[in-house]
């Protein structure tokens, strides 16, 4: 659809005030570690890193090797890569070798043999990695704000306590960016996180070091949450699979900042993996009880299927265009389908994506069902003390003495100039509901979508306070409560992770891992980056 020339206008005004701001920012901001530059991650050499969560359980169980030894494994792998990465952010190695010993002891001592353990223990024995965001005893829960600094964690969150209770063993939690609210991680209480394909490029956000460990074979399966991309897009930027949930499926309790407002109905708390076949495994565990109102035992005739395919939003002034390889690589897949499956994937067009970023940002502002508004990001900000003053901390940021980024005080300093901003929530809230609606009629129960998960490849460090508004390719689909996997295919012409969206309609996550497990087999899944 084409640009209007008012729209024009403003897509060049956007443009030119954040060049300006670009050329600030390169001016007064801290100069990048050079003893990272030119370096590459060393590639896995422990064929015990190179297998999925699901079969080292399955070797454990049978004693092809023990736990101890996997846990080993991916301690060593994480001492050798998190130095260039910055993703774990604090471990707990001692405690994981206990527990290794541990579930190799209780296997010895199992009677009921393999199928017994398999059910009522699945990931017996297996690391994990957690986002430092959701609660584990004995853990930072300072979502990179300094003056949280000291904060641990008392309990698990309840889904850290479900895959626990499978017998999985934390590894470490990982870094975020402060509040969980970018997407890239970067805190001045952490530091920065380094994409392993690449060291000066992103990792994502706000799951990033959950990404970056993950795709740097330092971890197999974690855990991330995602209310406006931020499984999916750490998925996309390091190459690995990311799931977000159905609404209200997983439950985001133990998680800071908690949702206010209706934000809950948008967070989505999922798995994140290298391999695909560990998705439905993880969420069935993750979701608890609520796994029934799923069908992911329901087996899935990928031809029985309908495909659509969105090439992109339509063209929204906010938002950066889908670059070149990215539209190609999508039209691939929608060529590798109809040969191989024999379906048609039908290319679809919604006008009301080209709102995705009004839509999402209004939604977000919603108050709840009492009338309580989301509490402001100034106050979680300053937590436990008093609120943030974002224009106080921007002229400490440019002398460098302020403890928060660029990013945090961006956010703060938006969210200040809201009330003076003319409401046009009403017509946002109107292109929500008519997509709603769209999504829903066309997609049914058997229909299935692919969608950009990102206009670009992994940007250079920092470049996302200057396309702040590329997120809404994901966020939108928090806002309407699908579920949606990011698939990762392959590398592009950068050496850098390319990938894809895969969504259905509400409750119908089975579609999209199935999807998810396909392409995975087509195209080659996660790929070592030390080896790229």
């Amino acid at each position: 659809m084409a640009l209007t020339l008012l729209e024009k206008i403003k897509v060049w005004l956007f443009k030119a005030v954040m060049g300006v701001f670009y050329g600030l920012f390169l001016l007064l901001s801290p100069r990048r570690d050079a003893a990272l530059s030119g370096k590459k991650l060393p590639p896995v050499t422990n064929p015990l890193l190179l297998v999925s969560a699901a079969q080292l359980a399955k070797m454990i169980r049978r004693k092809e090797v023990s736990s101890v030894e996997v846990v080993q494994a991916y301690i060593d792998r994480i001492q050798e890569v998190n130095p260039l990465l910055n993703a774990v952010i604090k471990d707990r190695f001692d405690d994981a070798l206990q527990e290794a010993a541990q579930a190799d002891k209780l296997i010895e001592q199992e009677t009921g043999g393999e199928d017994v353990l398999e059910d009522r223990l699945p990931l017996l024995g297996v690391p994990i990695s957690i986002k430092e965001s959701l609660s584990l005893q004995g853990m930072p829960n300072a979502v990179g704000v300094v003056s949280r600094r000291n904060i641990l964690s008392t309990t698990d969150s309840p889904v850290v306590a479900y895959l626990k209770r499978a017998g999985a063993i934390p590894m470490g939690v990982t870094n975020t960016p402060e509040l969980c609210m970018w997407y890239e991680s970067n805190n001045h209480l952490y530091g920065i996180s380094n994409n392993p394909y690449n060291l000066e490029r992103i990792v994502g956000g706000s799951s990033g070091g959950e990404g970056a460990i993950l795709a740097g074979a330092g971890a197999v399966i974690g855990v991330g949450s995602d209310i406006a991309g931020s499984i999916r897009m750490p998925a996309f930027f390091n190459g690995i699979f990311g799931h977000k949930t159905s609404t209200g499926i997983v439950s985001s309790e133990g998680e800071f900042p908690p949702c206010s407002g209706r934000q809950e109905e948008y967070e989505s708390v999922g798995p994140m993996c290298r391999y695909a076949e560990d998705l439905l495994p993880m969420l069935k565990i993750m979701a608890g009880p609520n796994a029934q109102k799923l069908s992911l035992d329901t087996k899935v005739d990928l031809k029985k299927l309908r495909f659509f395919t969105i090439p992109h939003d339509g063209g929204s002034f906010m938002v950066s265009p889908v670059s070149k390889e990215l539209l190609e690589i999508q039209r691939k897949v929608v060529q590798h389908l109809e040969a191989d499956l024999g379906v048609k994937v039908q290319e679809v067009r919604f006008p009301e994506l080209r709102y995705s970023a009004e839509i999402w940002i209004a939604c977000m502002g919603l108050p709840d069902k009492d009338g309580k508004h989301p509490q402001p990001f100034a106050e979680l900000m300053g937590e436990p003390g008093r609120p943030m003053r974002p224009f106080w901390e921007l002229m400490k940021w440019m002398v460098g003495k302020s403890d928060h980024t660029m990013a945090a005080i961006g956010l703060t300093i938006f969210e200040a100039l809201q009330p003076f901003k003319p409401s046009t929530s009403s017509f946002d809230i109107e292109q929500k509901e008519s997509l709603q609606r769209k999504m829903e009629e066309l997609l049914g129960n058997d229909g299935v979508f692919l969608y950009p998960t990102h206009p670009r490849v992994a940007p250079k460090h920092h470049y996302t306070l200057f396309t702040p508004f590329d997120c809404s390719y994901t966020g939108i689909f928090n806002i309407l409560g699908m579920p949606v996997t990011q698939c990762p295919l392959g590398l592009g012409k950068e050496g850098l992770p390319l990938g894809v969206q895969v969504g259905a309609w509400r409750l119908q996550d089975h579609l999209t891992l199935e999807v998810a497990l396909y392409l995975e087999k087509a195209f080659g899944g996660w790929r070592d980056p030390g080896a790229s």
